[in-house]
């Protein structure tokens, strides 16, 4: 407890990972960039926990349950007073907040694209791969995109940090993974990336690349620290794409993508759904005023929901994992 006249500590909610603790000292550090009375020793504490995404590493996340595994416990955490704010990568933050948290604060976002990573380093692009390789992702939508161009690949479950992940392709576990190459240019290992991805070849996943704040609804200081940082084009294009994830109401089996830029003072936004075996895609686009973001975002969603029918998303919700799975490595 801070002493009269101290300043009492700002603390922060992180999973432990490599990648998130480089992601919660990027927002300490912009918090001492706005406030630099805020870089006093202890005016910030960094408080570290593990999450169930982070503990059950030998199941896919679709087998997890999906929704929430990375966000739980630090819900918890800030509603129990144990953190002030969370920061989280915004693709594993669900469509829904707990009551009495808001998220109103997003970091600048970095290259939303994949990496490609192979194993010696020649193969660029996913169509050069030979047929039959062996391609490790934890990530439906990356499994469903890679089928719908060479269904003789095989996909198979790849969870981990990136280091982890990358000593297993040096292992020869698999031939090739892919990775945002965000996450590898906040820990200065964007040299791992054989090649990155346009959207054409693999449309990257809603909010990709963008790193979210929260903080309880009711905790004006904290209210004031993050929204000072806020980027408002980064905001803005999360929320049309977390409108568009919200619309089609995705289950973990469902493979989705979407993404949204803004380019000569419009928005423009990409959204995807497919079978898991990428024998099935449905696509869309669309181009808007910048202030209708989050509008084009769910008339997109509804869109794709309408063009796949009922029985797209009945399917998707009957397959048991097991059934998803199996669709992946047959």
């Amino acid at each position: 407890m801070a002493e009269e006249g101290e300043i009492k500590p700002l603390r922060i909610g992180t999973r432990g990972s490599p990648l998130a603790l480089a992601q919660a000292y990027e927002t300490r550090r912009r918090l001492i960039e706005n406030f630099p009375e805020l870089e006093e020793d202890g005016a910030i504490e960094i408080c570290v926990m593990k999450t169930q995404g982070d503990m059950i590493l030998d199941k896919s996340l679709m087998e997890l349950g999906g929704k929430g595994l990375f966000t739980k416990e630090l819900d918890t955490a800030l509603l129990g007073d144990e953190v002030d704010i969370c920061v989280h990568s915004m693709k594993d933050v669900p469509t829904w907040l707990p009551d009495g948290t808001v998220l109103p604060c997003n970091l600048p976002r970095e290259d939303t694209n994949d990496a490609f990573i192979t194993a010696n380093g020649e193969i660029k692009t996913i169509a050069d791969l030979p047929d039959h390789s062996v391609i490790g992702t934890a990530s439906l939508r990356r499994q469903a995109q890679i089928l719908a161009q060479n269904p003789t690949l095989k996909c198979v479950n790849f969870r981990g940090n990136v280091q982890t992940r990358l000593r297993k392709l040096d292992d020869g576990v698999v031939d090739a993974t892919l990775l945002a190459i965000a996450g590898l240019k906040r820990m200065e290992m964007q040299d791992c990336a054989t090649a990155v991805l346009e959207w054409d070849e693999m449309l990257p996943a809603v909010a990709q690349g963008a790193i979210g704040i929260q903080c309880r609804s009711d905790d004006e200081r904290s209210l004031k620290y993050i929204d000072a940082l806020n980027h408002m084009d980064t905001h803005v294009c999360v929320n049309c794409e977390r409108a568009f994830l919200e619309a089609l109401d995705g289950n973990c089996k469902t493979p989705i993508a979407g993404q949204a830029r803004i380019v000569d003072g419009q928005i423009t936004f990409r959204g995807l759904i497919a079978m898991p075996d990428g024998s099935v895609k449905y696509e869309t686009e669309k181009t808007g005023a910048i202030e209708d973001a989050v509008k084009i975002g769910k008339e997109a969603g509804e869109e794709l929901k309408a063009q796949a029918g009922d029985k797209f998303f009945e399917m998707m919700v009957e397959m048991s994992p097991q059934q998803v799975l199996g669709q992946l490595t047959k």
